[in-house]
């Protein structure tokens, strides 16, 4: 059965990945000259080339050796974004307030960690199932809540409230975070020659984003 291993690409390789969000979109050019634009996904998917962040012999043995432990395509991973790994820009101080995530109701109890990319043309919202633990910070109302009265799912990104911590009617509930990108090797083959990899040539080793 395919899995998920709750571990962390090398972070020194990751800082140097090259890649970013893919999306897919049917373009229709109609007889008057307008285009017809249909979205055939509905969230991007991510792409990246971890061979560009390969410095040495060493990271490069690391990298064969994360491979070999994920069974080349068959088990997924975090990796962190180079750029995009944070509730906020990625040169800002995470608070509480970065993220909506929801609205109370004084009965829900557990809400989704989500992402808003928005601006005054349009917002798409991004479910962040990787969270990195010790780094969320919630608040209610605009007031940070204290961690022992919610509690977080790493492995999901649901925070889930205490009895006694429930959101009221009409509080909007906010977080801030680190978080990981769920991946897998997109090739069950890492081609190595040392020879080219020493006169400059790195090669190729591609990861994709999967459903969490």
């Amino acid at each position: 059965m395919n899995g998920f291993h709750e571990v962390r690409f090398p972070l020194r390789i990751a800082l140097g990945t090259s890649g970013g969000p893919v999306r897919r979109t049917d373009i229709v050019s109609l007889s008057n000259g307008r285009e017809h634009r249909n979205r055939r996904w509905h969230d991007a998917r991510r792409r990246y080339d971890a061979g560009s962040g390969v410095r040495s012999i060493d990271d490069l043995y690391a990298v064969l050796a994360f491979f070999e432990a994920r069974a080349g395509q068959l088990h997924g991973f975090r990796f962190r974004d180079p750029l995009d790994f944070r509730s906020c820009a990625p040169g800002q101080a995470i608070t509480a307030g970065d993220q909506r995530i929801g609205t109370g109701d004084g009965v829900t109890v557990a809400f989704q960690l989500v992402k808003t990319y928005a601006d005054a043309g349009g917002a798409t919202q991004r479910t962040i199932a990787k969270p990195v633990e010790g780094s969320v910070t919630v608040a209610v109302a605009g007031t940070p809540v204290a961690a022992g009265a919610w509690s977080l799912d790493a492995r999901t990104g649901i925070v889930t409230f205490s009895a006694d911590a429930v959101p009221g009617p009409g509080d909007v509930v906010t977080a801030g975070y680190e978080f990981d990108v769920p991946v897998r090797f997109d090739t069950d083959r890492i081609d190595i020659d040392l020879a080219q990899f020493s006169a400059g040539r790195i090669p190729s080793i591609p990861l994709v984003e999967i459903a969490p």
